[in-house]
């Protein structure tokens, strides 16, 4: 397997179609990932990663965009126009030939703003709501009987004031506040649910008034190391496509790359 591929070396994306028994049109994993320059087996497994949880997560058939093979010990991908465009969505767009296949695709799909957007939102929404799940259990079970008053303590730590008055600054639904946040701004959050249980099980704290505490300190934490890591803090940083718009678009962007039809342009 090479290492480097110079851009004279590297084949156009039509140039990678298969037709497997059936007729279906597809690309093997291993060669568009050296076609996006791709070539150490770590990072193609965490491209591949992505984009297995990106489909997952707009709940799209797996096995229709992205089955696995095996033979000789080797595995690789039989990868669909669609969950190409997904894995070149999750690339480095710094690298070049992960540009010109984004580049590539939105001319597919004439929905260029999604090449700004960041696929792993979804996953990260996902994880806050199971935490929040979990958080919510675990508070329960340690005394807090006002549920409500717990979680705005954590905003008042994170972000110097209250879900509402958050929701408010960025003109939001309140009950939204996550669609809008940025990948950052999620991870963020995510992290605060999770120390904020952390916290509560190893200091086995108990009490409405204890828990609250807890929470908003460990929002203070959170968000003096967000300050720390982008210079600005957390109330201030960019809003994003709502994420429920993101994924209805990508969805749509389904129709546009499918392979009944072969585009004149090539990468």
């Amino acid at each position: 397997m090479p290492t480097e591929l110079s851009e004279q070396q590297t084949p156009s994306f039509e140039q990678f179609a298969n037709r497997d028994e059936s007729g279906n049109i597809f690309r093997w994993a291993s060669d568009f990932l050296l076609m996006l320059w791709y070539s150490e087996l770590k990072e193609q497994k965490k491209l591949i990663d992505k984009t297995i949880k990106a489909l997952l997560n707009l709940e799209i058939d797996l096995y229709d965009n992205l089955q696995k093979t095996e033979s000789g010990g080797r595995i690789d991908y039989k990868m669909s126009r669609y969950a190409c465009y997904l894995m070149a969505m999750n690339g480095n767009p710094n690298i070049r030939q992960v540009a010109l296949a984004q580049d590539y695709f939105a001319q597919q799909t004439r929905k260029t703003e999604l090449l700004s957007q960041d696929p792993d939102r979804l996953a990260i929404r996902n994880e806050i709501s199971e935490g929040n799940k979990t958080l919510s259990k675990t508070v329960a079970r340690h005394g807090v009987f006002d549920y409500g008053r717990f979680n705005v303590a954590g905003y008042e730590g994170m972000y110097n004031m209250t879900n509402q008055d958050l929701a408010e600054r960025r003109n939001i639904n309140k009950e939204k506040l996550l669609e809008y946040m940025g990948r950052t701004e999620l991870a963020a959050n995510l992290f605060r649910i999770t120390q904020t249980e952390e916290r509560i099980k190893n200091q086995n704290l108990h009490g409405q008034a204890q828990l609250e505490d807890a929470h908003r300190q460990v929002g203070k934490e959170v968000r003096a190391f967000v300050q720390i890591n982008t210079g600005d803090t957390p109330e201030n940083l960019k809003i994003e496509m709502p994420l429920n718009e993101m994924k209805r678009e990508l969805k749509d962007a389904r129709k546009a790359l499918t392979d009944n039809e072969a585009p004149t342009d090539s990468i």
